[in-house]
């Protein structure tokens, strides 16, 4: 049956009977309504080197009219046809200046009517601000004056966005490359009235091919057709003035990237053949570098088609990857090349090397790194100084390198190894200022840098800055917040010497908001922002981070919630809500650390059980969920075990403390946590009802992998048996509510999952409802289905927990 609408179904009623619960859309109680009727806070984006912060405001929810668009799923994307950009993209509806110093904010003048903007860019100078509008019948290209705070139109509405952000500037602040939607388009083809030609045939030519489940790909003759003409595009050179000129003809521009000196542009473009098993991403591509004015200078790299993968998280494809400009010098790449043939299984000295190719590109590329494990990143700083770090999945190692880029035959210095997983290690990320290019090094006064931390300790959160010697290779910290009743975040540094540095404060009913603080000077805190609390229908209630033990000693964590006036020293005993989410571990040390901060704004969202504490219900928010694996054991070996030990050691927790009914609990998820609900149902009687969101349920139909799962299906079948709520469906008996987008676009979680696993608990009489909301992708956005889903859940919970 195909569900068109909100749909919802209930176990053994007869058609008849199914076609009555087609319901109108439904609206949750005025407690929960006021909280996800708020106005929301604008979006500021500030870099301390500025002078103006930029305020961006947009609606709190899409409608389902945005979502009811003309929409294509092609190689991976979704692409609304009529304006060329992505058909899931969220607008901005208006922006704001602010002189930081200042506390008036300026409206901007001559925006478009009826807003919708997206993609917005500062100039090199930041005395511009770029943005693409959407119309109903494209997108244009939009120029904001910052001195002026006025907007004016540049192009018209044939600006090609369906490969995200259209535009990059040019270094002279005065003209911005654009992708335009080519003259002589050819009409896209429609499947109603483009009849195939012949069946779609695809060979299996005995290589092993083992590729994830994912969504919206090619099928066939005609969407190959439709991609190549969504994608391709021309570039234009535009003017602030207005003018255009081509610089590049038609072609399927993937990415366009100038050098940090602006004399040269790598420009990418996706080659075929395209593939019907694999994403955009993984077709052929071709990099060529042109000098500013469009002469081809060289062919830097060509990607064949890489369906076929070595197996493993840390398998890559070999040739050259990761391609970019060094930020430190003018017009140099850097790119990276497998040792190892990509194949985690060959066993070699050194996974992968960093190479640099300096323009014109006349000599060959010079080595500046090796690495040990597969590279994960670089950060560069001057002539002499970079930062590079490696890691491995298996064994969650994380390394990070000193090294000299001018220098080869000098040894590299591993400055930080740790698990990647180990957050009370964490050493913190380096501080970046913006040289002369404009662009993003590492920050370096007198022989120091400067790592910013988030503070994750045993004892609660508490972000530091650390000052990082180059010459003794020690770090000392320089500032640690003491803050016990709320939660500072450290942004970044404004001044060194005078240790001004931009931080966020919050609490848990305190919104988040910007103040300059002096690490010097610890009392002085300057406030740039005054963001009021529009939660107050949830501010007194009680919050606190609660931590306990499961019973294999591994200590876990939840965020617990209680009724504002509820009396601790009574001790109602209430109903209790748990939300979780599994996650893998290598370790039981990491595992168990606490990543919760009580102090923490309390920010609800429809994907939140915390509305439910405004109605009389205890909730555990983000519960932890740990799955453990040590040494050779892969996690998923005893996920059940460890599931139902998680959720027994939580619901004792909360118990002990004298809160709940402990045979009226709930649990929910949404995603993984959605599958872990199901487990949860069907092997424990923990529960008195389950609510599961967007899951998979069926691990036979995510054969080559899902999560952390390396092992395909016909390696770890017992596995996968076991784990699938849908093969133990006839163990199900506990009331179970199934929600799930129509138009699901996630890796493995199709909608067909929560149809076909409903299905098999309707037939074998397991109390359950299922509804799918139309539209919807694997995150829900339209304000009347948020509405309705509370509505559901406000519903299920009266009926199968609190009554």
């Amino acid at each position: 049956m195909k569900l068109k609408t909100t749909f919802v179904l209930f176990l053994g009623l007869s058609l008849s009977a199914l076609a009555q619960e087609n319901l109108t859309y439904q609206k949750p109680s005025k407690s929960i309504l006021d909280l996800v009727d708020y106005e929301r806070a604008p979006s500021v984006s500030m870099d301390t080197k500025k002078e103006y912060m930029l305020l961006s405001y947009r609606n709190t929810y899409k409608t389902l009219d945005d979502l009811n668009q003309d929409e294509m799923r092609l190689g991976g994307l979704r692409i609304n046809p009529t304006t060329n950009i992505s058909s899931s993209v969220t607008y901005i509806n208006n922006i704001k200046l602010r002189k930081i110093k200042d506390k008036n904010e300026v409206q901007v003048s001559g925006l478009p009517e009826n807003a919708r903007i997206t993609n917005l860019s500062w100039s090199p100078n930041e005395k511009k601000i770029a943005f693409s509008n959407t119309t109903s019948n494209g997108v244009a290209l939009w120029v904001v004056d910052v001195a002026s705070a006025k907007a004016t139109m540049l192009t018209e509405d044939n600006v090609n966005a369906n490969l995200g952000n259209p535009f990059s500037w040019y270094n002279d602040n005065e003209n911005i490359l654009v992708k335009m939607l080519p003259k002589n388009r050819p009409a896209l083809l429609d499947e109603k009235k483009n009849l195939p030609t012949g069946p779609i045939v695809s060979n299996a030519n005995g290589t092993a091919s083992s590729n994830r489940t994912y969504q919206d790909l090619l099928k066939n003759k005609r969407d190959e057709q439709n991609f190549e003409t969504i994608v391709t595009a021309e570039l234009y050179k535009v003017n602030l003035n207005g003018s255009k000129t081509l610089f590049k003809g038609a072609d399927l521009y993937a990415g366009e990237n100038f050098s940090p000196d602006g004399n040269y542009l790598m420009i990418s473009t996706i080659q075929k053949p395209f593939s019907y098993i694999v994403p955009l991403n993984r077709f052929p591509s071709k990099t060529v570098v042109y000098d500013k004015e469009g002469k081809e200078i060289k062919v830097v790299n060509e990607v064949p088609l890489n369906e076929i993968m070595p197996k493993g998280f840390m398998a890559t494809r070999t040739g050259k990857r990761n391609m970019g400009w060094r930020n430190d010098q003018a017009a140099t790449l850097y790119f990276v090349q497998a040792l190892d043939e990509g194949n985690p299984e060959n066993q070699v000295e050194y996974r992968d090397e960093v190479l640099a190719w300096k323009a014109p590109f006349n000599e060959d590329p010079s080595l500046l790194i090796k690495t040990k494990q597969r590279f994960a990143g670089i950060m560069w700083g001057n002539e002499t100084i970079a930062i590079a770090m490696d890691q491995w999945y298996d064994t969650r190692n994380t390394k990070t390198y000193l090294f000299n880029p001018s220098d080869v035959k000098q040894q590299p210095k591993v400055i930080s190894d740790r698990n990647s997983q180990d957050i009370y290690a964490d050493p913190g990320d380096f501080e970046t200022v913006k040289n002369a290019f404009g662009k993003q090094v590492l920050a370096i006064e007198n022989n120091n840098m400067y790592l910013l931390g988030a503070g994750y300790t045993k004892e609660g959160q508490f972000p530091f800055i650390s000052e990082f010697n180059l010459k003794n290779l020690q770090t000392k910290r320089i500032y640690t917040s003491k803050y016990t009743d709320k939660k500072e975040d450290l942004l970044s540094i404004k001044d060194f010497k005078k240790g001004e540095v931009l931080v966020q404060i919050q609490s848990k009913n305190e919104f988040p908001n910007y103040y300059f603080r002096n690490i010097y000077k610890k009392e002085q805190l300057t406030p740039i922002t005054s963001f009021k609390n529009p939660f107050e229908g949830i501010k007194n209630v009680s919050k606190e981070v609660i931590q306990y033990k499961r019973k294999d000693g591994v200590a876990l964590s939840g965020t617990l919630y209680l009724p504002a006036g509820y009396d601790k020293t009574k001790k109602e005993k209430l109903p209790l809500l748990i939300w979780a989410y599994p996650a893998e571990f290598k370790d039981k040390n990491s595992a168990g650390q606490n990543n919760q901060n009580p102090n923490e704004f309390t920010l609800p969202y429809y994907g939140s059980f915390v509305y439910w504490v405004t109605k009389g219900y205890v909730v555990l928010d983000d519960a932890s969920f740990p799955i453990i694996g040590e040494g050779t054991t892969e996690p998923n070996d005893n996920f059940i075990t460890q599931l139902v030990d998680n959720a027994e050691a939580a619901i004792n927790a909360v118990d002990a403390l004298g809160y709940i009914n402990k045979k009226k609990v709930a649990i929910g998820g949404h995603s993984y946590g959605a599958f872990m609900t199901a487990n949860l149902l069907t092997h424990s009687n923990l529960f008195a009802c389950g609510i599961a969101r967007s899951g998979a349920y069926n691990r036979t139909l995510t054969p080559f992998g899902f999560q952390s799962e390396q092992r395909n299906y016909w390696e770890a079948t017992d596995v996968y048996n076991k784990m699938s709520p849908f093969m133990n469906a006839d163990k199900m008996k506990t009331p179970l509510l199934l929600v799930h987008g129509e138009a699901d676009n996630n890796p493995g979680t199709f909608t067909l999952q929560t149809e076909r696993y409903f299905q098999a608990l309707k037939g074998l009489g397991a109390p359950a409802r299922m509804v799918i909301l139309p539209k919807e992708a694997h995150s829900y956005v339209a304000k009347e289905n948020i509405l309705h889903l509370l509505w559901e859940q406000d519903q299920f919970l009266e009926k199968y927990l609190k009554n």
